[in-house]
């Protein structure tokens, strides 16, 4: 079996944290987003080659990455675009992948910004008992959110409707970006594709799918996160922490008052400030400062006002005037 990890966007609703890297490398705890799934991909012995689908501008980035990394089958297989208008969207990339990088075993596919609670190895079994294509299904709620996403509905496991993105959703239980693919499916990626379809997201080749293929469903409870904004990434952070703080060893952080879900990483510097809900990340400085609910990028300065809810990108300095 083959992995894809899809990496392949520009996250500009994370900008400016997300401007010269992806936020695949956002870290949580001592690890990054993607490490999470890299880590599962390499202990499961089902699964031989490991791709990792990005693009021009980021390949390099994800080639020094893993170079660093102890990780033996993750690969950098490059999508031919630098910007986001260029996208050929996550089918059209998939289906460019599985001719370019010769795919011809059963194929795994799974976002590399997901941050999932469960192991992909359950995920796994559970396709390899159904021998046919298999999503990872969540309740995620509420009806609200449930409109941006893929909506399933279940006989059993079996998938039976799906709907993407949904005016009025009847339900919670939704799709996330997790998927299992029977080698002799892959053909029908082109076959979608060359009828005009929705080149951009998966859910629109599931719902195209189930109608013509038994097409099943892995339910899980716990947690996951698309993290795609800085607010799902707060989210995860908080989930991670489980309302605790961290600090790393080699920041400083004096006469300061730091809450919960705060991680403090190295050589960064709070003094005299109060933190709740927030990532600083390293050599960055907070000082006779608030924040919340915000992200402080490397090299920053915060000094002597309050933040919420903001982003702050890396060698940006906000502070009060002498």
């Amino acid at each position: 079996m083959d992995a894809v990890v899809l990496a392949g966007g520009y996250a500009t609703r994370m900008w400016p944290i997300t401007l010269d890297r992806p936020k695949m490398f956002l870290p949580l705890g001592g690890k990054t987003v993607v490490d999470r799934i890299f880590v599962d991909l390499e202990g499961d012995d089902r699964i031989d080659r490991v791709f990792v689908s990005t693009n021009r501008e980021f390949a390099d980035e994800f080639r020094d990455y893993l170079s660093d990394t102890d990780f033996d089958k993750p690969q950098v297989s490059v999508e031919e675009t630098t910007h986001e208008d260029e996208k050929f969207g996550v089918v059209g990339a998939l289906a460019q992948l599985i001719d370019r990088e010769d795919v011809t075993d059963d194929l795994l596919v799974v976002a590399g910004d997901n941050y999932i609670s469960f192991d992909l190895a359950d995920f796994v079994d559970t396709f390899e008992r159904h021998e046919s294509p298999t999503l990872a299904a969540y309740d995620v709620g509420s009806r609200e959110k449930a409109k941006s996403y893929g909506l399933v509905t279940l006989d059993g496991s079996q998938v039976v409707d799906f709907q993407e993105k949904p005016d009025d959703p009847q339900s919670t239980l939704v799709s996330i970006a997790c998927y299992a693919f029977p080698a002799e499916t892959l053909e029908l990626f082109e076959k979608y594709l060359a009828g005009g379809n929705n080149p951009d997201e998966p859910g629109w080749f599931i719902q195209w799918l189930h109608d013509r293929l038994p097409t099943y469903a892995f339910t899980f409870d716990g947690a996951w996160f698309d993290i795609g904004t800085p607010e799902s990434y707060l989210d995860a952070v908080a989930y991670h922490l489980d309302g605790d703080a961290q600090i790393d060893p080699d920041a400083r952080v004096e006469n300061s008052t730091v809450g919960a879900n705060v991680h403090v990483m190295a050589e960064a510097e709070v003094v005299d400030a109060n933190l709740e809900e927030a990532v600083v990340f390293p050599n960055a400085t907070v000082e006779n400062a608030t924040l919340s609910s915000s992200i402080v990028d490397e090299e920053s300065t915060i000094s002597g006002v309050d933040l919420s809810g903001s982003l702050v990108g890396p060698h940006t300095d906000i502070s009060t005037a002498d």
